[in-house]
């Protein structure tokens, strides 16, 4: 695919014309965290950041989402009648996702694009958006990315790669729709010092991620050795069920309905839930079969590292991106339970 070195000036300049042609998503710092945010102007941008507190994954999923709606006036002729919300799917571009975060798109996707099942949302907001990666140079200590299946310089889901060589981007283009976009932005051929300079910075991030723990081992444990294993008692006791790591989360895509009604209008809602809230599994008989704080953990990590890897044979629900372990009020470690896992025997001695 063709590369180009764009520099920082020019960058800019061409930021301001891709405002003109899509709706731009770029990582804005905020006073304490940088999120990704509708860019006002080019200079919005911070380019310069780690990685972002929330995962961009509101982008195409997004927390609250009305999905129907219906009136309930009495002389309305239509009350009752659910009709789906209207919605608009602009032409998109996000701007700095990391590789973890577009690889977390991919799958996430196969909860909402299936065969059987297409989640038109979702579909629409993917298919109307452009993924313009940033490497990561200096990867979290949090990250594990590259233990996790991808890397700090995975093109995986991406259409355009940048990569910071300090004066500018050697940008990389990785799909057909991300070579149009490339050939379309003023830049120059990649000086052979900066493509060396681009490897070096990819073996030094891959260097210091390093591998933190086997997932090979995770699929020789089965089922039912980790599920009843011991250590998750020790896993869950300083756990509050707050929340913070599903909604942190890049690849948790659980979801709740309600409606919502004022005056003669109703709304249908779709809205982020988490596994980790008592109330997730609490039926309607009053039945609840994750009731146990334990229970509800043991599913978080279980469904990460062990049930999704047995469904989808495609690595486990988890792209390393560190948000987790790094935002964790009680210090809650994915990578030290999946340590704890790939190690656990409940054999008799």
């Amino acid at each position: 695919m063709a590369e180009r070195y764009i520099s920082k000036e020019k960058f800019t300049r061409i930021l301001d014309r891709l405002m003109s042609r899509y709706r731009v998503y770029g990582p804005v710092f905020g006073g304490m965290y940088h999120d990704f945010e509708v860019l006002k102007e080019a200079g919005d941008a911070d380019l310069s950041f780690r990685n972002t507190r929330l995962s961009p994954k509101g982008l195409l999923h997004p927390h609250s989402e009305r999905m129907f709606e219906y009136s309930l006036a009495k002389d309305d002729p239509e009350a009752g009648i659910v009709k789906e919300a209207a919605k608009e799917y602009p032409a998109t571009l996000i701007l700095g996702i990391r590789p973890c975060d577009a690889r977390a798109f991919q799958l996430v996707e196969l909860n909402y694009v299936t065969e059987a099942f297409q989640d038109p949302w979702w579909r629409n907001r993917r298919k109307a958006a452009v993924l313009v990666g940033l490497a990561c140079n200096e990867p979290c200590e949090s990250c594990f990315c590259t233990t996790a299946g991808t890397g700090p310089f995975d093109e995986t889901g991406l259409d355009i790669l940048l990569v910071d060589v300090g004066t500018g981007y050697v940008a990389r283009a990785v799909s057909k729709e991300g070579g149009t976009l490339l050939g379309s932005m003023e830049g120059d051929a990649v000086p052979s010092d900066l493509t060396e300079e681009s490897a070096r910075l990819q073996r030094k991030a891959e260097g210091q991620l390093g591998k933190q723990f086997n997932v090979d081992d995770l699929k020789s444990k089965t089922v039912s050795e980790l599920f009843n294993a011991p250590f998750w008692d020790e896993v869950q006791f300083s756990c509050i069920n707050c929340g913070t790591c599903t909604f942190l989360c890049p690849t948790c895509w659980c979801f709740d309905i309600q409606d919502e009604v004022y005056k003669e209008r109703g709304d249908r809602i779709r809205i982020w839930d988490s596994c980790m809230f008592p109330l997730f599994t609490h039926h309607g008989s009053g039945h609840n079969p994750r009731a146990q704080k334990l229970q509800r953990v043991r599913q978080r990590f279980m469904h990460k590292l062990k049930y999704y890897p047995e469904k989808y044979k495609d690595g486990i629900a988890c792209v390393g991106c560190g948000r987790c372990v790094k935002h964790c009020p009680v210090n809650i470690d994915i990578r030290h339970v999946a340590r704890l896992m790939s190690t656990s025997c409940t054999c008799p001695a």
